[in-house]
């Protein structure tokens, strides 16, 4: 692969875009207890509006990858990038809780329009997509390593409002340099109507497969948890451990750094060994890193957890292959696309739940059930391993 080409700044471009939409959103939690404070809001209304964000993303993911085929992918994803400066800006400048909430929602679909249509246009402008692809996805875990940590200085500085508006910061000058450097891309389906596309009947038959079913809902558990984790481990450790927003945004920072590591040692290991045995160690890692959590107080026991943790969270690298597994070659693109969007609206309320925790019971209760929840998803793919095969054949790789 020739990265010194017009191929390769395609590339650059789309991954500076993918960093500068995963930014907007991290950007956010580090400062949770400021604008809480601000609105005069509780912890569960900031965690709705987070949900509201992350449901919003999660369902623009779907007819992203539609509408690049009928817009073409370059305006779709400048359209994201865009969207999101825009949308960064108007948190930043919201004056009460309706306005933040509506421009956090806002800030989920435009940011949700980027993955899809990005990878299409990936796709069609390298033949070896695998490496493409894998330099592209690095631009979400680098905005998890350094967003944290300057949205957090810069709220603890200046306070919460230039915090949030680094998502505008960085997207501005990625939408320029998009701009300049991708060429128009003709769509591949200019004549055909989105709409006509999507189909109740068979998305339905697809959802209720048993493998996908099955799968799906274990997925759901994890990305409640993953949701829950993005949106409130600096609050927590503010909350519950005295830090401050810098000090929390630099373990936020840590946490997306093992879980970058992470994702292919786990990946790899279920190649290995199997799906269920992979993703299986990997939640019980986590259940422990969550309880060491909320009864660990010395810096050494939340170095650790915050090592399991982020382990924990690289659960998707066992199971979404799994998914794969049992759909068939035709069935991949838009078919995963659409499990994806599933788990990921139902595990978008990982945010509005934990938050509601926290204000009834506290931030100790509210992580100690993600602890459960993993222990639990844990004990389920225990007891799968010596049943799930006797109704469901097993694939290559299970």
């Amino acid at each position: 692969m020739n990265l010194w080409s017009y191929n390769g700044a395609v590339l650059a471009a789309c991954t500076l875009a993918f960093f500068a939409t995963m930014a907007a959103r991290l950007a956010i939690s580090p400062v949770v207890p400021a604008m809480s404070a601000e609105f005069g809001v509780s912890n569960g209304a900031i965690g709705a509006a987070l949900t509201g964000m992350w449901m919003a993303y999660a369902l623009s993911q779907f007819p992203s990858g539609l509408l690049g085929d009928r817009l073409g992918e370059r305006v779709v994803v400048l359209t994201a990038v865009v969207g999101t400066a825009i949308t960064s800006g108007l948190l930043a400048i919201a004056d009460g809780y309706a306005l933040f909430f509506a421009a956090a929602v806002a800030l989920g679909a435009m940011a949700g329009l980027h993955y899809s249509a990005a990878t299409s246009l990936l796709t069609r402008t390298f033949r070896q997509t695998g490496t493409a692809i894998g330099i592209h996805s690095a631009g979400a875990p680098l905005a998890g390593v350094l967003t944290p940590v300057a949205a957090g200085t810069l709220g603890a500085m200046f306070g919460w409002r230039y915090a949030v508006a680094v998502g505008a910061m960085v997207a501005i000058p990625t939408a320029l340099l998009f701009v300049k450097t991708v060429r128009d891309t003709p769509p591949s389906r200019p004549d055909t109507a989105v709409w006509t596309r999507i189909r109740v009947r068979p998305i339905a038959e697809l959802l209720a497969r048993p493998p996908i079913l099955w799968t799906g809902a274990l997925a759901f558990v994890g990305a409640f948890v993953w949701q829950a984790t993005a949106s409130f481990l600096p609050t927590f450790l503010v909350a519950h451990h005295g830090y401050t927003e810098a000090g929390a945004g630099v373990f936020f920072s840590a946490y997306f750094v093992v879980q970058g590591l992470g994702q292919p040692l786990v990946g790899g290991l279920s190649d290995r060994i199997g799906r269920y045995p992979a993703a299986t160690l990997a939640t019980t890692v986590g259940a422990v890193g969550y309880g060491l959590f909320v009864v660990g107080s010395s810096m050494e026991a939340l170095v650790v957890a915050t090592g399991c943790v982020g382990i924990a969270m690289s659960w998707g690298a066992a199971l979404l292959p799994k998914f794969m597994d049992h759909l068939s070659a035709d069935e991949r693109g838009a078919g995963f696309g659409l499990i994806r969007t599933s788990y990921m609206v139902l595990g978008a309320t990982g945010s509005v739940a934990t938050g509601f925790a926290a204000d009834v019971w506290g931030w100790g209760v509210a992580f100690a059930g993600l602890a459960m929840l993993l222990a639990g998803m844990s004990i389920v793919m225990l007891g799968a391993q010596h049943y799930y095969s006797a109704w469901v054949p097993v694939a290559a790789g299970e």
